[in-house]
C-alpha cells in the first residue's frame, strides 16, 4: 500500500518565528512513522513538509510565489530555496535517526512549471526511490517557471502531480488541529470538528474556512481543502485524511487507516466536480 503523508509547516516549525523548527515535535513524529512501517511491512511512504518558518518568510518578503522578474527576485528565489533545503535537512536527519530510509529529493532541481501550473515533476525519481526501497522525502521549493520566470510550488500542489502517476491509496495531511473545523478553532471556542467532507457537503462547510495562522504564501486551509476534493474527484478510490501531527500517535494511527481528524473522499456515484469549479466555490 502507498499513502503520502505531508508533515505541515505549522506543525514541524513556529509559523511566527523566523526559522524556529519544533525538533521534539519532529524528532516523535519520525518515531511515529518508523513505527507505522514496522507494524505494515507493505506499507510504502512518500513523506512531504511544508517550509513553515523557514521558506514562507522569504517567499512573502521577495513575492517569489507571483514571478521572479529581476536581480532582487532572484536573490529571493535562492534564498527560498535554500531555506527549504535547511529545514529539509532537520526532518531527513530525524528520519534517517528513527530507522528509515528516508532519501531527500529537492523538487526544485525537476520542477517546471508554466504561469504556476506544474508541467514537470519528480515522478520518475521518487517512483525508483519507492522501488529501491527508499522513503522519498520531498517538500515544498521554488521551481523555475516558462512565464514567471520562477515561482513557488507548495507540498500539496507536488503531491497533487505524484498522485496521477503513482495512484496512493491514501494522503495524509498532517497539521496542528485535528482534521477540519467549522470555525477556527484556535479562535472560535465553539467550532466543531466536521467527521467527512464530500462534493455533496462542501458547501455546508465552506464557509468556515479560512487562512491558516502565521504565514502561508502557498494559501490556507480553504486552498488545501479545494486542491484535496479536486483530488480525490481524479481518483474516486483514494482517501485524504487531514490529522493532528500534535496529538501523539494520531500519524501512527492515520497512516494505518485509522479513524482521526478529517476525511476527505468521494462517495460512490457521486458527480464529479471539476478542479476549476472546486476552486471558485
Amino acid at each position: 500500500m502507498l499513502v503520502f503523508l505531508k508533515l505541515g509547516g505549522s506543525l514541524i516549525t513556529d509559523k511566527r518565528k523566523a526559522e524556529t523548527p519544533r525538533l521534539d515535535v519532529i524528532a516523535r513524529l519520525a518515531q511515529e512513522i518508523a513505527a507505522a512501517q514496522q507494524a505494515d511491512p507493505a506499507l510504502r511512504l512518500v513523506i512531504g513538509h511544508g517550509s513553515g518558518s523557514f521558506g514562507h518568510i522569504y517567499g512573502r518578503k521577495y513575492g517569489t510565489r507571483d514571478g521572479v522578474y529581476d536581480v532582487g527576485g532572484w536573490y529571493g528565489y535562492a534564498a527560498v530555496g535554500d531555506a527549504a533545503a535547511r529545514l529539509n535537512r532537520i526532518v531527513v536527519a530525524e528520519l534517517l535517526r528513527a530507522g528509515i530510509a528516508a532519501w531527500s529529493i529537492q523538487p526544485g532541481a525537476l520542477l517546471r512549471c508554466a504561469d504556476g501550473r506544474v508541467m514537470q515533476g519528480p515522478e520518475e525519481t521518487v517512483a525508483l526511490a519507492l522501488e529501491r526501497g527508499l522513503t522519498p522525502v520531498i517538500f515544498g521549493d521554488v521551481a523555475l517557471d516558462t512565464v514567471r520566470g520562477g515561482t513557488i510550488v507548495s507540498t500539496e500542489e507536488i503531491f497533487d502531480r505524484l498522485a496521477d502517476a503513482l495512484q496512493p491509496t491514501r494522503i495524509v495531511l498532517a497539521g496542528e488541529v485535528d482534521g477540519i473545523f467549522t470555525a477556527d478553532p484556535q479562535l472560535d471556542p465553539t467550532a466543531q470538528p466536521i467527521a467527512s467532507i464530500t462534493p455533496e457537503t462542501l458547501a455546508a462547510v465552506v464557509a468556515g474556512l479560512g487562512s491558516s495562522h502565521g504565514v502561508d504564501v502557498t494559501g490556507g486551509m480553504y486552498a488545501k481543502v479545494m486542491q484535496s476534493l479536486a483530488m480525490v474527484q481524479r481518483h474516486p478510490g483514494m482517501e485524504i485524511v487531514v490529522c493532528s501531527g500534535m496529538e501523539a500517535a494520531h500519524v501512527r494511527y492515520a497512516l494505518a487507516g485509522a479513524a482521526v481528524g478529517t476525511r476527505i473522499y468521494v462517495q460512490e456515484q457521486a458527480h464529479p466536480v471539476s478542479a476549476s469549479t472546486a476552486m471558485r466555490l
